[in-house]
């Protein structure tokens, strides 16, 4: 074998791995142009600018937990508590604010820094004591389900706090009737969450760290980078999201049901994973999240037009679309593997 065909191996390779990490996030935008024009194509004012809007208003809060587990997929772990941590969230704020009296704006913060500090938790029990993300975190989905239970077990309205009425108060951007549509401030909530995000994970130090220890932590180890820093943060970055999501439900809906966001973790890990994020770890991309977010929405939109069908088809076409997903990583890192050796 000559020098030239041994160099010019390694960067057909490289290229190669280069270009096969866009093509879940490709097939992913690919699917929903393909579900959008499907509903063009077969109801009428599916087009309306405010259909696409409307995913952005719904799925807020779904939106920022996939992000927060986002760095925790790329890391190598996993965050099953994220559900809860979001309904105790929720039922926390209406506790401070309608039954303790305590000033909206203070407890927003104090729901927020209490997610935060869950997260630090419960990464660090993860890296010092070498536990299993699942395990770990299963802790908090059964806790703070049953924290949320005992602090209410029925529905809590917090309608007659104005703070509340902030987050549905929108933006509008011309007439609906004109091709014009409406945001509310919670949606705009969202779009800062993914812009921080994508700044975080791409531009700075600790965004390097986080893929290159999903990608391999006894390399990141070896290369001197903060191992221990980054794993516990990954997982404070997922509770903060998951308690704002807590939030921006209260804005929502400007109630508390104890019973909410039952398998929101499922669906969050589904949109990250359908967004292009390895399961394993090191590879993905917020933007891609926010397309997994997307499909999902897109799913519930088009079985509300269809108006017959049970909204559990989209969770049973989610469950299809997800297992194909991870189907394509495993080829596309089995077809890398070969060309590498």
């Amino acid at each position: 074998m000559t020098t030239q065909t041994l160099t010019e191996r390694p960067a057909r390779s490289t290229l190669f791995d280069g270009l096969t990490r866009y093509v879940p996030i490709g097939a992913t935008v690919a699917l929903l142009i393909a579900l959008y024009l499907g509903g063009v194509a077969n109801y009428p004012n599916f087009d309306s600018p405010q259909v696409v809007a409307k995913l952005f208003i719904d799925n807020a809060p779904l939106l920022v937990i996939a992000v927060g587990m986002t760095f925790v997929i790329l890391s190598g772990g996993i965050d099953l508590s994220v559900g809860s941590v979001m309904a105790f969230s929720t039922m926390a704020c209406a506790w401070l604010t309608v039954d303790a009296g305590i000033p909206a704006p203070a407890a927003l913060v104090m729901v927020l820094a209490f997610g935060t500090l869950w997260g630090l938790a419960i990464g660090a029990v993860i890296h010092y004591f070498n536990v299993q993300p699942f395990i770990a975190t299963l802790v908090g989905l059964f806790l703070f389900r049953g924290l949320t239970l005992q602090i209410n077990s029925e529905d809590v309205s917090m309608r007659e706090i104005e703070f509340w009425q902030w987050g549905m108060t929108h933006v509008d951007f011309g007439e609906i009737r004109d091709g014009g549509f409406w945001l509310p401030y919670l949606s705009f909530v969202a779009f800062a969450v993914v812009i921080v995000a994508f700044v975080t994970l791409h531009y700075t130090r600790f965004g390097r760290g986080v893929y290159a220890v999903g990608g391999s932590e006894s390399s990141a180890l070896l290369m001197g980078l903060p191992v221990a820093r980054t794993k516990i943060g990954v997982y404070a970055v997922s509770g903060f999201c998951a308690a704002l999501a807590g939030v921006l439900a209260a804005f929502a809906t400007k109630s508390a049901n104890p019973l909410a966001n039952v398998g929101a973790e499922l669906d969050a890990i589904a949109a990250v994973v359908i967004g292009g994020t390895l399961l394993t770890g090191g590879a993905g991309f917020v933007l891609g999240t926010v397309a997994g977010v997307m499909v999902w929405g897109m799913l519930n939109t088009l079985i509300a037009f269809q108006g017959n069908l049970s909204s559990w088809w989209a969770r049973i076409v989610m469950g299809i679309l997800l297992l194909a997903f991870i189907l394509l990583q495993r080829v596309l890192a089995r077809s890398g593997e070969k060309r590498r050796t």
